[in-house]
């Protein structure tokens, strides 16, 4: 049975989302928390599998909230559930780590759903915010490997990083001394920013280089 923590600052809504949600014998909500901070501290003391948690909220907002519970917690599930349809909410809140974001509108039959889908690792995010997220993640994804600008030669290297090969490795695959390819790596790394050969690694996986 899957433990689910309810932080939202109005009691009305916690009650009727303990009501829908434990309509499923495999959900059991065991604690409720106000605000952000409150969850926080419960999290300290209690195991949770998953947490349903507002965004607006006072002393500390949702968004605030996944940020710490991410670092602190990473293997519990958050799903945002607000009334706001907006995607800059949505975007901060996936940034962070949560697993999900849905509007209040959803259904029963919606929410439960989401329960599942999150804890298989699954992403849900509501119809009515994907249909205006995703094209704005896709479209910032785009403009990140554009704006880089890496010559074949720094690409073909970034590549070899990404699959974990060493300096000697790369430089016998690209016929280079150790000496060029280590200076095409700081120049990547200039390039995109990054700090070093492990970041450098993460970002290749992450472009699909």
């Amino acid at each position: 049975m899957w433990r689910v923590m309810l932080v939202e600052d109005q009691v009305i809504v916690r009650q009727g989302l303990k009501v829908i949600l434990e309509q499923d014998e495999n959900i059991k909500v065991t604690h409720e928390a106000e605000n952000g901070a409150e969850a926080i501290t419960i999290l300290e003391k209690y195991s949770v599998d998953f947490v349903m948690m507002d965004v607006r909220m006072p002393v500390m907002n949702g968004l605030e909230a996944t940020r710490v519970i991410k670092k602190q917690w990473p293997d519990v599930k958050i799903l945002i559930l607000t009334t706001f349809n907006d995607d800059e909410y949505a975007l901060e809140a996936l940034k962070e780590g949560a697993n999900g974001f849905l509007l209040k509108t959803a259904d029963s039959a919606k929410l439960i759903e989401a329960v599942y889908s999150c804890m298989s690792g699954g992403l849900t995010i509501h119809d009515e915010v994907a249909a205006k997220v995703m094209p704005r993640l896709l479209q910032r994804e785009k403009k990140e490997v554009i704006t880089i600008n890496l010559s074949p030669r720094e690409l073909a290297i970034t590549k070899l990083v990404g699959v974990g090969n060493t300096n000697k490795e790369i430089a016998d695959e690209l016929y280079l001394s150790i000496g060029t390819v280590k200076n095409h790596i700081t120049h990547i790394l200039q390039k995109t920013g990054l700090r070093d050969r492990t970041q450098l690694a993460i970002y290749a996986i992450k472009h699909e280089l």
